[in-house]
Formats: C-alpha cells, structure tokens, sequence
C-alpha cells in the first residue's frame, strides 16, 4: 500500500520455535506506524548487516523503513498476557541517538584493531571457531557478528548506557574470550 494513505503496522516476534508446547511459549507484537527512512546512516547500517545488498540499496524503488513504535501486545505463555506502552520496550531515545551515531566508528575499529579478538569472541563465547568473523553492528545490548553467510549476536553481560559502556563491554568479552582459550 500507498504509506501516504496507511502507516499502521504491526510485526510479530515469536520465541516459540522449537518449543514441545508453543502455546506455552513468549511472542510480542509491536504496534506502530512506519514511515520511509531516508537517512544515509540507516543505510549504511543496513549494508554493513546485508552486504549483498550493496547492489540494490541504492535502486530508487528501494526503501528502509522505521517504525514509530506506539504498544506491544505480549504473551509470555499461555493466560499471561500483558499490554504494553512504548516507553516499556524501547530503550532511552538519547541512548539510542548517541549509538547511532557512534556505531560505525565503533564498528570500524574493532575491525580494524581487534580481528583477533572477534575470532576469539566467536570461537570461546559463542561456539564458532574459524578466522574471518567481523563486527557489522553494535547496540546497547550486544553486537551482531558475520562470517560470509554466518552471523551470530554476542551479547554484553549487562545493556551499555552509552558508548563508552559500549566499548567497556567489549573489552570484557575480549578479555574472557582470551581468559578461556589460554
């Protein structure tokens, strides 16, 4: 449909794969209205995540879209089910700005100067042995890894207020990666 004439959308996430009862199982959906997202840091954001996409990002029939996030409908099981506010499921819109902003720098030098410790993260914390993981994202709770067609999420111990918390946390998963391959 036309954006200009209808907004509203609703995306489902559901944690239910795998589970013997999926009705006992926890998925939200998050209620809101998206718009085109014309920024150029989204983009590379997207790309970073998506190399293929590289190819076709820059198509003019091609659109990113962000959602104006306004309720989520939770059902963490069977009968608990709880409504929830924006505010409840989204992190502080200063943290958020300030991440974007600094992602791609993060991201860059630990690609750069830290190659080795990724591989070590992958192998030690995640499981994933093999040279070749890099980092395509960073957010206050962890960081998205690749490897070709391999991507993986290393989590931080606890969510980064800002940055620097950020980069703090990396450097603790560096560390007990090093701290369990010695």
């Amino acid at each position: 449909r036309n954006l200009a004439h209808e907004s509203r959308a609703s995306l489902l996430f559901d944690g239910t794969a795998g589970l013997d009862r999926p009705l006992a199982g926890a998925r939200v959906t998050v209620i809101g209205r998206l718009e085109v997202c014309t920024d150029g840091v989204s983009a590379d954001r997207f790309v970073r995540r998506h190399p293929d996409a590289g190819r076709y990002a820059s198509f003019a029939d091609f659109n990113l879209f962000r959602m104006s996030v306004q309720s989520a409908h939770l059902v963490a099981g069977f009968g608990v089910v709880r409504h929830l506010d924006a505010a409840e499921i989204l992190p502080n819109a200063g943290v958020a700005a300030e991440f974007g902003d600094a992602e791609a720098g993060i991201v860059e030098r630990v690609n750069r100067d830290h190659a080795e410790d990724m591989a070590q993260c992958a192998a030690a914390l995640l499981g994933l042995s093999g040279p070749g993981w890099s980092m395509t994202g960073v957010d206050p709770e962890g960081c998205d890894l690749r490897r070709g067609g391999d991507v993986a999420r290393l989590d931080f111990d606890r969510p980064a207020a800002d940055a620097a918390a950020a980069k703090a946390a990396l450097a603790r998963l560096f560390q007990a990666a090093r701290s369990r391959t010695r």
